[in-house]
């Protein structure tokens, strides 16, 4: 199982993403991700980064589709993969039905045939396959040739809806805050029997697990909360963790986040049990953990944040070498 780093916040300085770039860049790891940002948004910055020499793989995770259309977000996605040279993972997914409706007007009829059609759109778009505008009745314009490292397209899931729909037809299935027996139990079965039923390879899996190390004067439950309260007050998120088997309300976001560590779905002690924890990870599946640091950067300042993803990326190499040997 690889081990790669999010940056977790919207930034408002490109300075602020450098030292998390600087991080992936010198622990070798497979890539630096970020989510959907609409302060310096999330290509830009990585294409800055990129300018700055960082040609280093980069994901998003995710971006949200009611946001551009999928021309464009094929265009973007190419764009880096050319100027770094290496292979874009581009995560999406369909955002809350709020966030949705406040675009579109209405939430998706369903999300799950918004996704397939977007993704295959992007698909269309990035492999230079003509394809029919569905909502006009007309072909869509194609992108000009531009030789690029590649794109894998990824489909941000939580359920065994999305999860079957990422076996058909993503290349990358992402998760957030999924405990390992719940995609044991729920999402991977799901991957399989979607790729078993279009006959292709079962996508990657990712799975970005809020992580902290144990500190003086650090309170685990503060740094969940600090992290997480807005998906912990998403009712899709809650309604995941609820099928997980945790005890949890979107209206109770604190007590969420006590659920949270109590679980060890918030992984938190030494260095050492932390990738204990991760291991379970790779057990279930999972082929890249991703190490979000967001409680203890939010609470305690992003140099902490940095000693944290330091030290726990140390470990799990030291963990990988044990197994390999």
């Amino acid at each position: 199982m690889q081990t790669s780093v999010i940056f977790p916040v919207m930034p408002t300085a490109p300075s602020e993403a450098v030292p998390f770039a600087e991080l992936v860049r010198s622990e070798d790891m497979p890539r630096l991700w970020q989510g959907q940002s609409v302060t310096i948004e999330t290509h830009q910055m990585f294409a800055y980064l990129a300018g700055m020499g960082f040609r280093i793989p980069f994901g998003t995770a995710v971006t949200l589709m009611p946001l551009r259309h999928p021309m464009e977000a094929a265009a973007h996605a190419r764009s880096l993969a050319r100027l770094t040279g290496r292979r874009v993972t581009l995560g999406l997914g369909p955002g809350s039905p709020d966030f949705v409706a406040s675009l579109r007007g209405k939430p998706y009829d369903s999300p799950k045939a918004a996704c397939a059609d977007y993704l295959r759109q992007v698909r269309g778009f990035l492999t230079e396959q003509r394809h029919e505008a569905p909502e006009a009745g007309w072909p869509a314009s194609d992108l000009p040739d531009l030789g690029h490292a590649g794109v894998d397209i990824g489909l941000g899931v939580l359920r065994p809806v999305l999860a079957r729909l990422a076996g058909e037809t993503a290349d990358v299935a992402i998760t957030w805050m999924t405990p390992p027996g719940y995609l044991a139990r729920d999402v991977v079965p799901a991957l399989r029997r979607g790729a078993q039923a279009a006959g292709r390879q079962v996508p990657r899996l990712v799975t970005v697990v809020h992580v902290a190390v144990a500190r003086h004067g650090r309170d685990p439950r503060q740094l969940a909360y600090a992290a997480a309260h807005t998906h912990l007050g998403a009712p899709h998120y809650t309604d995941m963790l609820r099928r997980a088997g945790l005890r949890v309300h979107q209206s109770q976001p604190y007590l969420n986040a006590r659920a949270l560590v109590d679980s060890g779905t918030f992984v938190y002690g030494t260095p050492r049990e932390v990738a204990g924890a991760l291991a379970e990870y790779a057990r279930v599946g999972v082929d890249e953990v991703v190490l979000n640091c967001a409680g203890v950067g939010l609470a305690h300042g992003w140099n902490a944040a940095l000693e944290d993803l330091a030290e726990l990326s140390a470990e799990m190499r030291a963990v990988r070498s044990c197994v390999i040997t």
